[in-house]
């Protein structure tokens, strides 16, 4: 292989049990041996000869054991990454290189925890943009000048947004593919910085940029793709001659969307292809790898690689097959809870390593590259000139294009200097006209001023933001309020916050104005306490910080234990209320404050909460009966033991082995015995494993379908959307595997006039994505613009106006009357969704011979 071919490296890194696995007593199924990763069967009770049975292995450059750090010879620390793929693509950068580093795993698995870290621990961002200027003073010569530009973007539905520019939230950038310069993203910032300090600014900036846009919008952080790049530029200067060289390498730093939405788009098939590019750029991303990995391993040289198919991997051409040295760390979970997503990110981790890319050190390309495009504009303006009587308004786009890029090009250092410096200050004025601290990220503060920290799903965006309360604070949409919100549900002027010392802090909703307080609707003035959640609006969540105020006793403390054993209960009916008494900021995030405001608004009276209790008090008296077994199973083997070890009075009664004649048989039964009792415990999990996903899942589907009916209630669809559940069509089959999931939440829509339709959970996520789209539109549109309201008018993805196939049932037809040489005519119940009958199918069996044919009888 030529020097500058090599196999994009691969490491896969297995994260620490969370609260929830543990909980729920998950087993670990995940080994680590030097470079192996071992996948063991999630199923416990199979037979040895089972194909399912059996470990599955998988061998990468690197397998980071990051589960338990108590294994010292083992455990891989966010230092040991750095070490193993930060620091050789550190190498191949001052060499020339291009590199990359992508991080890939389903969402929870670790992969921002990889690449971002966290204030004690920084991963490999952090560690890389340090080590590159502590290297940049080390090799500095005379003569020689490094010098270093960012960029910072975010791809959410095929949309890219800068995330340094102080408008790049709010407007998406064009991709486009230059002869010269390939794909490049056009008007993307791209920062100068002269240390680490400077890029460590610019990340929290831009982060809290992210953060602001995604709460606003309510689009989901884990479906968004982060590309942080860093442009370093390595100046040789020729004292003799006085001619300069230039060294240019790209390091693209990805951090990808939860790869689990993929999955689910692939394994609901085409209904979920609704016209939604939500999962498009991931999907394609499997189908670039697959592609490079054939011609990679030789089977296929001259297959078709669809980059331009997604914006991702467009942009991401060089590092996949290109002009790069890649990484990849593919970030996995341990428990046997999410078997499936782990063993489908290790295969695909697997492929990925067939990929072979061609790296050539970028010797003097700025001079080449201004060279060419100066060349581009000649040619340009003379074609220009020859059409201009034929009016050519592509040639005029292409010249202004080629112009611009070598104005950007051409542009001294000061400049480029001065320019991040005005960025930074608008960026700094737009944060703080939010009402968005600077001084602080996240609950890190100072003093003892009273403040709200916003709560979000992504741990990355999680209490980023801190917005200090003044004694009389207005929040609302409108630009004269002390907090700037925007997105669903939020007026203008929407609610006051007043600190006082003799009332404490009272909060005075608007009229009208959505306002939840501990997940109880709020429309009158309200007093405030340490730790207390606010949800204003459709999905703007904050925790309130009193320091102040907040009461010297043990209630922290009390409010942690009741927290975790609320979390960690089978009960579903939980008692939010006593634990909202004693609130502290320690312990309540967004994950808690979610489901408290969608179990207090299910209510008792709820169909949903009543099923949930009868599933609940099922699974207790099914584990009542199942350990009244397991009593009855150990005193019957005790008794075996007993009569075994009971000196026997009559040695003629005794078999060949020495034991009462029957002992010998009972104790090979035990065997059987032990297996029952094994299944049973692994039925047992599985019970309460399914049930807090149906938790999980019918207040996460809870929350999509308020979303969608408010924005259909806003743009006047007559349309309804509520939450029901449904049987699993696979679940009605008759060889369904027994410890399958026992229902699942689904969207029943209602359209006035028009019926019902039932949705899948993940049709709905795929609709909403278009519904805020239009949403956003609607609210940017002039009410006098006739043809935008004609366009909203038409625009439907609430409703499917032709709605396609529905399952209408499952019918199980056994065919074990073949085995006989008798007709059978038998009606079939066709079972559906919710467990009725909706029909009967009438089926005629029989065996036929070679020479009839299959009418005939």
């Amino acid at each position: 292989m030529d020097d500058s071919e090599a196999n994009v490296k691969v490491a896969v890194r297995v994260r620490p049990m969370n609260r929830r696995e543990k909980d729920l007593k998950t087993k670990c199924v995940v080994q680590m041996e030097g470079n192996q990763t071992i996948l063991r069967p999630a199923m416990t009770n199979l037979n040895q000869g089972d194909p399912r049975n059996q470990p599955k292995v998988f061998a990468f450059d690197h397998c980071f054991w990051s589960m338990d750090e108590s294994q010292k010879d083992k455990f891989a620390g966010q230092d040991v990454v750095f070490q193993c793929l930060g620091e050789s693509l550190l190498d191949n950068a001052f060499m020339g290189y291009n590199a990359c580093i992508f991080a890939y795993g389903q969402t929870g698995s670790g992969k921002s925890y990889t690449m971002m870290g966290s204030s004690e621990q920084p991963g490999l961002i952090p560690r890389l943009c340090s080590s590159l200027f502590s290297r940049t003073v080390k090799e500095a010569r005379e003569g020689e000048t490094f010098t270093v530009e960012v960029s910072y973007m975010e791809i959410y539905n095929e949309k890219v947004r800068d995330l340094l520019d102080p408008k790049g939230s709010r407007q998406t950038l064009r991709v486009r593919e230059h002869n010269v310069l390939g794909p490049y993203v056009d008007g993307l910032s791209r920062l100068a910085v002269t240390s680490y300090k400077d890029i460590e600014s610019l990340m929290s900036e831009g982060n809290k940029s992210r953060t602001v846009a995604a709460t606003n919008m309510n689009e989901e952080s884990s479906r968004s793709h982060a590309v942080f790049i860093i442009v370093l530029t390595h100046t040789l200067m020729d004292l003799q001659s006085g001619t300069s060289g230039e060294k240019v390498s790209k390091l693209s730093l990805v951090d990808l969307a939860g790869s689990e939405r993929a999955a689910k788009t692939g394994a609901a098939g085409e209904r979920l292809k609704e016209g939604s590019n939500i999962n498009k750029s991931l999907s394609t991303l499997g189908l670039v790898i697959s592609a490079l990995a054939d011609q990679g391993a030789g089977k296929n040289k001259s297959k078709f690689v669809p980059y331009r198919d997604s914006v991702l991997t467009w942009l991401l051409k060089d590092s996949l097959g290109g002009n790069s040295r890649t990484a990849m760390v593919a970030t996995i979970s341990p428990a046997a809870d999410n078997y499936d997503e782990t063993l489908s990110t290790l295969r695909y981790a697997d492929r990925a390593k067939s990929i072979v890319n061609h790296a050539v050190v970028n010797e003097d390309p700025n001079a080449r590259i201004i060279r060419e495009l100066r060349e581009e504009v000649e040619k340009l303006r003379e074609q220009l000139t020859v059409a201009e009587s034929m009016k050519a308004p592509e040639l005029k786009d292409r010249l202004e294009e080629s112009e611009k890029l070598i104005q950007e090009m051409t542009v001294t250092w000061e400049e480029k200097l001065r320019k991040t410096e005005a960025v930074a200050q608008e960026r700094q004025k737009q944060l703080e006209s939010l009402g968005i601290s600077l001084q602080s990220s996240g609950i890190r503060v100072v003093d003892d001023k009273c403040f709200l920290v916003n709560l979000n799903a992504d741990p990355a965006l999680n209490e980023l933001l801190v917005y200090y309360l003044k004694e009389h604070t207005r929040v609302g949409s409108a630009d004269s309020q002390d907090i700037q919100l925007c997105g669903m549900a939020i007026h203008a002027e929407h609610c006051v916050i007043d600190v006082t010392e003799s009332s404490g802090v009272m909060l005075t909703p608007h009229r009208n104005a959505r306002t939840w307080l501990n997940g109880v609707a709020v429309t009158s003035p309200v007093q405030l306490h340490h730790g207390d959640r606010i949800l204003w609006g459709n999905n703007h969540f904050f925790r309130i910080s009193l320091p102040r105020h907040m009461a010297q006793t043990g209630k922290e403390d009390e409010a942690g234990a009741a927290l975790k054993t609320c979390l960690s209960t089978d009960k579903l009916e939980l008692d939010l209320d006593a634990l909202s008494d004693v609130s502290s900021e320690l312990s309540f995030g967004f994950e808690f404050a979610q489901r408290e405001v969608m179990m207090k608004g299910m209510g008792s009276n709820d169909p949903l909460q009543s099923v949930l209790q009868t599933l609940e008090r099922q699974h207790e008296e099914e584990k009542r009966c199942a350990l009244e077994r397991q009593r009855l199973l150990y005193e019957h083997e005790l008794q075996l033991l007993r009569q075994q070890l009971t000196p026997d009075k009559s040695p003629h009664f005794r078999d060949a082995s020495g034991l009462p004649v029957g002992a010998s048989a009972s104790t090979t039964s035990l065997g059987p015995q032990k297996r029952v009792r094994r299944w049973s415990e692994d039925r047992e999990a599985m019970m309460t494993r399914s049930l807090l996903r149906l938790r999980e899942q019918i207040v996460r589907a809870k929350q999509l379908a308020q979303e969608a009916s408010f924005i259909a209630e806003e743009l006047n669809k007559k349309t309804e959307y509520q939450v029901t559940l449904q049987i699993p069509a696979a679940n009605l089959d008759a060889n369904r595997k027994r410890n399958a999931v026992l229902s699942e939440p689904a969207i029943q829509v209602r359209r006035k006039g028009r019926g019902k339709q039932i949705w899948a959970l993940e049709k709905l996520e795929n609709r909403l994505v278009d519904m805020r789209e239009l949403y956003q539109e609607w609210k940017d549109c002039d009410e006098d613009n006739s043809v935008m309201r004609s366009y909203f008018k038409r625009a439907d993805p609430f409703f499917d106006e032709q709605e396609n196939h529905s399952l209408i049932g499952v019918a199980n037809v056994f065919l074990a009357c073949l085995f006989y040489d008798v007709k059978l005519q038998y009606a079939v119940p066709i079972i559906n969704q919710t467990g009725e009958v909706a029909g009967r199918l009438h089926v005629e069996v029989w065996r036929g011979t070679e020479d009839e044919g299959p009418w005939t009888s």
